[in-house]
């Protein structure tokens, strides 16, 4: 099956193609055409009337959506969030796990290993275990009941159901040193929050080969003049990737212009860090058994701290672009290339010929209008 994408605006890392042209093959991007050149012929014609044509969005930071959450557990939550994340521009997504019990973990990675056998919407590029090895002083939104040391072993019998992708820990907890070494001979990217580690501990594990940080700068220690901490240690490292949820509520636009000022925009990763109640109404949810209450679209525990978001995807870019200005060549690596640079997701996060054919066309305010994965519109 052969399909032409026609009157693109192609956006891609560093590239920006005015009125080009896309050929999928099969899954694949087997050609990508400038304006003037002569165009194959295909299967199939789709016109994107000169809209913004850009790789398909990653998210690796999310519950949920739709009234669902990851940990559910059952297929009909699964299904429902990879479905309704096409609405967002997401072509793939870790599945993002809270602290809760292991029976719990591994009936939802199940889910998501069924899933796949068979997937109808967006696609589960992994799972993201969020806990259960944070520090207990750096809850946030997560089940004090379940919170354990750096475990290895779990992680290996989670992994044997469907592939951890990788593990946000609190590197300061007993055990977090051999445990980095593990992950990383395991092929697990290692990540860093709901941690009070000072930046010493840091730049031990970053030794190791721990560089990400999971939703900067919320439930890490801050930057400060006499140690900067972990919002410290993203910033100074250039090597360090770090996720920022832009929903200017759990990041002022004022860091996020700072971020995007001090970073490289290869090192950042836009993600929602989302809960049921995205794409929902305000109201009274739950997250891993803690009540949430939803007002303006702000979720938030009883004690008032925030419980995930209500982000959708193509929000956070349509954020990122008002308040930073620069050019969405630069910005689109933040979308889904530095999330496969540092997830090891393969031909993802490009269009150009020999990637895997996930492609999000997008109208003015940054909103899906079409959707492709593996070379099948699905949107």
């Amino acid at each position: 099956m052969k399909t032409l994408i026609k009157n693109a605006h192609i956006i891609s890392p560093d590239i920006e193609i005015i009125n080009g042209a896309i050929l999928l093959e099969g899954t694949t991007i087997s050609g990508v055409f400038l304006e003037g050149e002569k165009l194959p012929n295909a299967d199939k014609n789709f016109d994107a009337a000169g809209k913004i044509v850009a790789p398909g969005f990653i998210d690796v930071h999310v519950h949920g959506r739709s009234g669902c959450d990851f940990c559910d557990g059952t297929p009909k939550a699964i299904s429902t969030i990879a479905n309704d994340k096409l609405k967002e521009g997401v072509t793939s997504f870790l599945g993002t796990t809270l602290t809760i019990a292991e029976e719990q973990l591994a009936t939802a990675i199940g889910c998501a290993a069924d899933y796949m056998r068979n997937p109808t919407g967006a696609k589960i590029a992994g799972i993201h275990l969020e806990g259960p090895f944070i520090n207990p002083k750096c809850l946030g939104a997560q089940n004090p009941d379940f919170v354990q040391l750096p475990n290895i072993g779990l992680v290996k019998r989670l992994n044997a159901i469907y592939p951890v992708k990788k593990v946000t820990y609190a590197i300061e907890m007993e055990g977090a040193l051999p445990f980095t070494r593990e992950l990383i001979a395991m092929g697990i990217t290692p990540s860093t929050t709901h941690t009070a580690a000072c930046y010493a501990d840091y730049e031990k594990v970053s030794k190791l080969g721990l560089k990400n940080l999971s939703h900067f700068c919320n439930q890490m220690t801050p930057l400060h003049h006499r140690d900067i901490g972990m919002v410290g240690a993203g910033l100074l490292h250039d090597e360090a990737f770090i996720e920022l949820i832009c929903d200017k509520l759990h990041i002022c636009p004022e860091m996020i212009k700072l971020v995007f000022k001090v970073k490289s925009s290869e090192r950042i990763q836009l993600i929602t860090d989302a809960m049921r109640a995205a794409g929902m109404s305000d109201g009274e949810y739950d997250l891993g058994g803690l009540n949430v209450t939803v007002k303006d679209g702000a979720a938030r525990l009883e004690n008032g701290a925030l419980a995930g978001s209500t982000l959708l995807y193509y929000h956070g870019l349509k954020n990122v672009r008002e308040i930073t200005g620069k050019p969405l060549t630069e910005l689109i690596k933040a979308t889904s290339w530095n999330q496969t640079q540092t997830l090891n997701l393969g031909k993802l996060g490009k269009i150009e010929a020999g990637f895997t054919a996930d492609i999000v066309v997008l109208n003015d305010d940054f909103s899906p209008t079409a959707v492709f994965v593996d070379g099948l519109q699905k949107l």
